[in-house]
């Protein structure tokens, strides 16, 4: 079991920066890919950025350039730092992981931080 809490939502002016946190549970948290993802009412979840447990990352083009995911596994956090802001970024954003154990996968989601740009 690993839970996800996540942190640093709010209302932002189009242009601004937010940096949202996901703090895990467990010791196992350095060997874990990390995603963010977004979700907007009536459409389907979007991976927004991934990074691995060797730190290699990647991103949705709509965001590259813009957001940055890091890790810092001392904290058992994932972090996403999203600067030039735009209305289409507003969305619930969630931290997710997977777990592998014997052959099964199994799939973390933590509650979500809404993030509203708007001005």
């Amino acid at each position: 079991q690993v839970q996800l809490v996540e942190s640093g939502g709010g209302l932002v002016h189009p242009g601004g920066s937010l940096r949202l946190s996901c703090a895990a549970s467990g010791s196992l948290f350095r060997i874990y890919t990390m995603d963010w993802y977004r979700q907007v009412p009536g459409k389907q979840r979007e991976l927004v950025a991934t990074i691995t447990s060797g730190g290699s990352t990647n991103y949705a083009d709509s965001v590259k350039g813009r957001f940055t995911i890091s890790r810092d596994n001392a904290k058992n956090t994932v972090y996403l730092q999203m600067n030039s802001l735009k209305p289409e970024d507003t969305a619930v954003y969630y931290c997710h992981t997977e777990v592998w154990v014997a052959g099964r996968r199994d799939d973390y989601w933590g509650q979500g931080t809404q993030v509203a740009v708007s001005s």
